[in-house]
């Protein structure tokens, strides 16, 4: 079968072992980032089975009219980038592991990475040695703080289990079922909405953006944490109010942020606000970017093709598509 590959910056899909598992197909890969959707459509004109990375490319109506021949969508984790009903209506199978018992490790860990380097201004101080300055300020240490974990998901109980080896304190917030899952597990839970803003040292958002989580941290959210505190975003920007960070950070609550994930991506315009501020460390989406988690969740990828070629699709998140899907 004819798959193609989009959006695979540095050519790694190719290099992984799992990619064997693709021998005998017709694989072409494409390593730039393209939107335009004439473009898109002239690459992907013969393409049977497309696999996405991520949420990198929007597959919307108007591009998925102009492809006959695809009968299979591939990836994994959420799908807000896809317009499922249209696939469905055109016969186009999504295929999309939730990988319910798995969490993005590399996510966490970043996660961490970004509260280390915000609370101790590691990029900064890096930067201002390189120009021959020697030590820029007095800045925070993690242990004895408290780190807010918005979200009881997969990812944000890895970097709890990492605020507890660091000597943090830690607390959740979440809807209602969630806290009481924390609860039973032995985690402690914020009294209310505006104490785990006000008490967070460390603020970090686990929560997938779907609509009823969508600009639900809002301005008023933020002007309850402290000066010296600091908000982590290694999830989606859209669950924070439009420019609600922006002037949070200008009025000094919080006094720090750290993010990975922007509005508009890829990010190129070296003038947007956040990059622009020195409180800031800002990361270009990088948080499942590793060739570990690659393996992991390409080797989900690859199963769900083998299965849609053996007739058997796995992991479709259009069921109704089945009765009617293209062969």
């Amino acid at each position: 079968m004819k798959i193609t590959v989009l959006d695979d910056y540095f050519d790694t899909i190719r290099t992984l072992p799992c990619f064997a598992m693709l021998a005998g197909h017709d694989v072409t890969v494409w390593n730039d980032h393209v939107q335009d959707v004439d473009r898109l459509a002239e690459r992907l004109a013969d393409t049977e089975i497309l696999v996405l990375i991520r949420e990198r490319t929007q597959i919307r109506k108007a591009l998925l009219e102009r492809l006959p021949k695809l009968r299979l969508i591939s990836q994994r984790s959420v799908f807000p980038h896809i317009d499922i009903a249209d696939c469905t209506r055109l016969g186009i199978v999504v295929s999309s592991g939730q990988h319910p018992d798995t969490p993005s490790f590399a996510t966490a860990e970043l996660t961490w990475g970004l509260v280390l380097s915000a609370m101790r201004h590691i990029p900064q101080q890096a930067a201002a040695l390189k120009r021959g300055v020697w030590q820029t300020g007095v800045f925070h240490s993690v242990r004895g703080k408290m780190l807010g974990l918005y979200g009881y998901g997969r990812i944000g109980r890895a970097v709890a289990e990492y605020g507890r080896a660091f000597g943090m304190d830690v607390q959740f917030w979440a809807r209602e079922a969630s806290r009481d899952k924390a609860v039973a597990a032995g985690w402690k839970v914020a009294a209310s909405l505006e104490e785990f803003f006000a008490t967070s040292d460390v603020l970090s958002l686990h929560m997938r953006l779907v609509p009823d989580t969508r600009h639900i941290v809002t301005a008023a959210d933020l002007a309850l944490m402290k000066p010296t505190s600091l908000l982590v975003n290694t999830s989606r920007a859209g669950l924070i109010a439009p420019d609600a960070l922006v002037q949070a950070l200008k009025a000094g609550r919080p006094g720090m942020a750290a993010v990975d994930v922007y509005e508009t991506e890829p990010l190129r315009d070296p003038a947007h606000p956040l990059l622009a501020m020195e409180n800031v460390v800002a990361t270009p989406h990088v948080g499942y970017v590793t060739r570990d988690e690659y393996e992991i969740q390409f080797t989900d990828i690859f199963d769900q093709i083998i299965a849609y070629a053996a007739g058997t699709p796995t992991n479709v998140v259009n069921p109704d598509v089945l009765v009617h899907r293209r062969v």
